[in-house]
């Protein structure tokens, strides 16, 4: 008696066959892919290195180092060449690639500065305030000159406020004199006009408070150790030499 438990690839003779091919070209496959793996491991790798450089470049283009309005010792013998060249080209520059690289993921890549400065926390805080006051500080400056003072609007809103010009210069020094630690001192408008002096501690913005940020002068060592060493009062004082207040007024009209 015939079994009936017969394999049926046995009716089929090219069956076997077919298995057999189909089995050698997956190895060779297999086999193709090993080598062009190890072969072009090197190529692959670069591939990938620069995607991810490629990817990382382009955050770090979100934020810009702004340019100066100025040549490097157009505040001399103020602020001193040295001194901008580490204040904006060292401190600030670090700033913008700081936060440039703390973007991706953060919710914040399609933001404007100040949403950053009025919404993060942490680091992205740090940076993004570091950034906004610093553009702020460095595009208020003009060359040197006696006896600088606002005129117009601005200083009919400062005699307003402060009485005189001179007792608003010696109340935003002695503020930012006696400001602990780092930080700025910030002449601003809150949304009725009215001036107001701020002691803002490290990285802070009087935007956060819902004023409007007009005048400012930096405390962090790094503004002024080079030029005045623990002297920071001396550094206040000077700063009124360089003040451009047409530049203070059209921030007190915007």
């Amino acid at each position: 008696m015939v079994s009936q438990n017969y394999d049926l690839s046995f009716k089929t003779p090219n069956a076997n066959r077919r298995i057999t091919n189909n089995k050698w070209c997956i190895k060779g496959y297999t086999t193709f892919f090993a080598f062009f793996l190890l072969t072009h491991y090197q190529n692959i790798k670069f591939l990938i290195i620069f995607a991810t450089y490629q990817q990382k470049h382009m955050i770090m283009d979100k934020f810009k180092l702004m340019v100066l309005p100025y040549k490097e010792d157009a505040l001399e013998p103020v602020v001193s060449k040295e001194t901008i060249g580490f204040h904006h080209g060292k401190h600030l520059a670090a700033y913008v690639n700081n936060l440039n690289g703390l973007l991706a993921g953060s919710g914040f890549e399609e933001a404007t500065l100040e949403e950053v400065v009025c919404k993060s926390t942490g680091s992205i805080l740090n940076n993004a305030g570091q950034i906004l006051n610093h553009n702020l500080y460095f595009l208020q400056f003009k060359s040197p000159s006696a006896n600088n003072a606002p005129k117009g609007i601005l200083l009919d809103a400062i005699n307003e406020q402060f009485g005189s010009f001179d007792a608003f210069q010696k109340e935003f020094v002695q503020k930012g004199a006696t400001l602990f630690g780092s930080g700025w001192v910030w002449l601003s408008a809150d949304k009725d006009g009215k001036l107001v002096i701020t002691q803002e501690t490290n990285a802070a913005n009087p935007i956060q408070r819902g004023l409007k940020p007009l005048l400012t002068f930096d405390v962090w060592e790094h503004a002024y150790y080079l030029d005045y060493q623990n002297r920071r009062p001396d550094h206040l004082t000077a700063l009124w030499q360089i003040v451009n207040w047409e530049e203070i007024e059209r921030r007190l009209k915007d």
